[in-house]
């Protein structure tokens, strides 16, 4: 079991995008976190009012958008716009190539965000574009699946041997996720505070594990997301 802390992330501040980087990403380099299974990135994202990124090129990738608070409008050339509030998932699969941009829609206040890559399970796929909402009483008090290979229980679909899981729990709401054998387990903190597997982590924090289950106690308003992938 290892613990990545919010403060050893990667810090971006550009005036308009303060963002923060659990893993190797742009010019943040760091040779112990290049990635954890299929997990490639999990970019921590504010964006000023009226800010954004201007159209840009993805391919190979399975890109998640996790709205935590806010609105980001959401541009591509498959021909999709669309709105991404609080509680919606977004999942763009980049394939053989797209172009997209990301802009705050509010005039007033930020968004944030949290942006997932992930590798998938192969090369050249058709690109691709799904949004779900889940709200909070979706994820309160349970590890509410949101991503599947299969998309099961109206999940959204990943390309990749991976579960995407989201919970809103109190401390009266603790929770067990076990973790087949070979397969291997990130937790991420989105915000609050909460124990895993003894430990406190708060918003930003992060733990990976193999060979063990997630022991999900003692939150505090704690919003959390849990990956589980083929090791």
């Amino acid at each position: 079991m290892d613990i990545r802390r919010a403060a050893e992330r990667g810090q971006v501040d550009l005036g308009w995008l303060k963002s923060a980087h659990t893993l190797s990403f742009a010019d943040y380099y760091d040779p112990k976190h290049m990635g954890f299974g299929a997990l490639r990135v999990i970019n921590d994202d504010v964006i000023s009012p009226a800010m954004g990124f201007g159209t840009h090129p993805h391919k190979n990738m399975e890109i998640i958008t996790y709205v935590l608070s806010g609105v980001l409008e959401h541009k591509d050339s498959m021909g999709n716009t669309s709105q991404i509030r609080a509680g919606d998932v977004q999942r763009m699969s980049a394939g053989t190539g797209v172009e997209h941009s990301e802009f705050n829609a509010s005039q007033t206040d930020p968004v944030h965000l949290l942006q997932i890559w992930v590798l998938p399970e192969s090369r050249g796929l058709t690109p691709s574009y799904e949004q779900i909402h889940f709200s909070p009483e979706d994820k309160k008090g349970i590890l509410k699946l949101i991503g599947s290979q299969n998309g099961r229980d109206s999940s959204i679909k990943i390309a990749q041997d991976i579960s995407v899981f989201a919970s809103i729990l109190n401390k009266n709401d603790p929770l067990t996720h076990v973790v087949p054998t070979g397969r291997i387990a990130w937790v991420h903190v989105a915000s609050g505070e909460i124990k895993i597997n003894g430990e406190i982590l708060s918003a930003g924090d992060a733990l990976s594990l193999s060979g063990e289950d997630i022991h999900l106690t003692d939150s505090r308003d704690a919003e959390v997301l849990v990956f589980d992938m083929a090791a």
